[in-house]
């Protein structure tokens, strides 16, 4: 017996709009591979061409060859793990703090970090980099991570998820004789994990895309990453060929789109979790 699939006008309308805009936002990625693949006098020829008369992968092995692109992957990777991991971890330390303490202050506090989420980052470069140069830390690892690890959006997303855990079950775990810590890490955190998933998953994509901060911090080519890298030496490298161009841009955004395609479910739960579709 087969099942009948129909729907209403409105549906129609809202499909045809959704393929209208997924159409416009995947031809730009479109347009990188397409003249990534081109022998390099193609990508200028006039008229415009999507399609190659010889489709050839030598754009990326140049680029793998007399570029620079590894080592802004792997240092890019490494900034992305560690910021992650200590922006969740601390986070989820000072939400839960909120969320289940009381002392002197507490709500200044709060309000403090808050605020933190309507001063957009650009305000804090000049103070931040001025900050880096006193402390002696301009080219190296600290100067792109500490000052990513700060993150008050993340820190209030989590403070209202510990907010809705039932502290019933904390209490019964310090009846136990478990003690602050050990429920945190023991059975706060392994209930957060739908929350902590969504938001590592943002973080690291917001830290691997993140160019001004260590554009501004990293001249030594040892410490760029991979935005830097190939916004400061592609183009020096490659002049105008824009077949390697491309390919640059495609190899840099590959990563992203493996972590999105493993970690999707994990993403649409911990939106759904955290309230945050409906803001």
């Amino acid at each position: 017996m087969t099942k009948r699939f129909s729907l209403s006008f409105s549906q129609l309308v809202l499909l045809a709009v959704a393929l209208v805009l997924a159409a416009i936002w995947l031809a730009p990625i479109a347009w990188a591979v397409a003249t990534s693949l081109k022998p390099e006098d193609e990508t200028t020829k006039i008229p415009l061409q999507w399609f190659a008369s010889e489709i050839t992968l030598d754009s990326y092995r140049l680029v793998l060859e007399t570029g620079g692109i590894v080592k802004w992957a792997i240092n890019s990777t490494v900034t992305a793990v560690i910021v992650t991991f200590l922006t969740v971890l601390f986070s989820a330390m000072a939400a839960y703090g909120f969320a289940r303490t009381q002392f002197r202050g507490q709500r200044a506090l709060l309000a403090l970090i808050l605020a933190g989420i309507m001063v957009p980052p650009q305000v804090l470069i000049a103070p931040l980099f001025a900050e880096m140069v006193a402390l002696g830390l301009v080219d190296t690892w600290w100067a792109i991570i500490l000052p990513q690890v700060a993150a008050p959006l993340i820190v209030y997303i989590l403070y209202k998820f510990f907010q809705d855990v039932p502290p019933e079950l904390e209490q019964a775990a310090f009846v136990d004789g478990a003690g602050r810590w050990r429920v945190f890490f023991t059975i706060v955190l392994p209930l957060s994990r739908p929350v902590l998933a969504a938001v590592s998953i943002f973080t690291f994509i917001t830290t691997w895309n993140n160019f001004l901060w260590p554009f501004l911090v990293s001249t030594d080519p040892n410490t760029m990453t991979l935005p830097v890298g190939l916004a400061n030496v592609v183009q020096g490298t490659f002049g105008l060929r824009y077949a390697q161009i491309m390919a640059s841009v495609v190899l840099a955004g590959l990563p992203l789109l493996v972590v999105f395609v493993l970690f999707q479910r994990q993403i649409v739960r911990g939106v759904a979790h955290t309230g945050l579709a409906g803001q």
